[in-house]
């Protein structure tokens, strides 16, 4: 069991509810996110702080914690997907954030995972909302499409992150390879940095909008959002069933008048077969409760998008039993 349990100088926590004092064991449980400048990273600081409440806190009817009673989640920076997928699988994060389309492949030993060992203990808690891909260009580039691409500096994300496998994807779908561009391999805020010095032309990012680090970084330096559109994501969404057709809405950052389309994936909250089936369903409970939802509402822009009605969309792993067991008593399963 990879939740880690605190026996500090007591061997458990008194609390008193409603007149009754037990014996409640403290117990961590981490998130495995992505970069401090993604989306990613936010939504695991509520998500953590609303599925935690630690031994002592006050009762949620009473304006307290509504979480999993004795539970101190926590949100981890991380590479992203690959390295979520890898530190749960190697015991060393209970959970974390995954794309969709890195979930399946690991799970399947497929895709980018084709001959390396299955992660076959992945198993999900929820589909969170959809992740847009961003393909950031300074304007001074003249980048209009993905062909545009061809002999500039492009940054395709750190290696062990979901974006970069997916701008491999997109390089591919429009006939390019690394060895047509310059390829870099920066987090989304090391690239803007750079796009501001005049060293990057463009960089990818996956990630629901606004993003901080494209927000910020169009406040100072003019950029646009190029499209990934027409045949190339009529190709994609046919070849990888997890791509879906999205749209960056106008006005999302600074001196976008217009709508820009691109594709997404799923965002997926996933942890493994070896987490306790209790624990599982009380964060799956607390994930969903009323307390929860004003929080995310509050957040994050990506945060009221966050729906139970599509906690299920799109899933490529199976459910841990926990969160199934959620499902059926909320009548989402059968």
């Amino acid at each position: 069991m990879f939740t880690k349990r605190i026996l500090g100088l007591a061997t458990a926590i008194v609390v008193t509810v409603g007149g009754f004092a037990g014996a409640q064991e403290m117990s961590f449980f981490r998130i495995g996110t992505g970069g401090t400048a993604g989306t990613y990273y936010p939504i695991g600081g509520l998500l953590a702080n609303a599925i935690s409440a630690p031994p002592g806190s006050r009762a949620c009817e009473d304006g307290g914690a509504c979480g999993v009673p004795g539970l101190v989640a926590s949100a981890l920076a991380s590479n992203g997907s690959v390295a979520n997928v890898n530190a749960i699988e190697g015991g060393t994060l209970e959970s974390g954030f995954v794309q969709g389309d890195v979930a399946a492949w690991a799970q399947t030993g497929t895709g980018i995972w084709d001959g390396k060992p299955a992660a076959s203990k992945l198993r999900a808690i929820a589909n969170l909302y959809p992740e847009s891909i961003h393909l950031v260009a300074s304007k001074a580039s003249g980048i209009a499409s993905v062909a545009d691409l061809k002999g500039k500096r492009v940054s395709l994300d750190e290696p062990g992150s979901g974006t970069l496998v997916d701008a491999q994807i997109i390089l591919d779908g429009a006939g390019l390879g690394e060895a047509d561009i310059t390829p870099e391999y920066l987090k989304p805020d090391q690239a803007a940095d750079r796009m501001k010095d005049g060293a990057m032309d463009a960089f990818f990012f996956v990630g629901g909008y606004p993003a901080g680090a494209i927000a910020e970084l169009a406040s100072q330096h003019e950029v646009v959002i190029v499209p990934i559109d027409g045949e190339l994501a009529d190709k994609i969404t046919t070849d990888y069933k997890f791509f879906a057709k999205d749209s960056v809405p106008a006005g999302t950052y600074e001196g976008q008048e217009a709508d820009v389309a691109t594709i997404s994936v799923g965002a997926q909250w996933i942890t493994s077969a070896d987490q306790p089936e209790e624990l599982i369903y009380g964060i799956t409970k607390a994930l969903w409760n009323d307390n929860t939802r004003k929080q995310l509402d509050a957040g994050h822009a990506k945060g009221k998008v966050i729906l139970e009605e599509n906690a299920l969309n799109g899933l490529g792993l199976p459910l841990h039993p926990g969160a199934e067991r959620f499902y059926k008593e909320a009548g989402l399963l059968k």
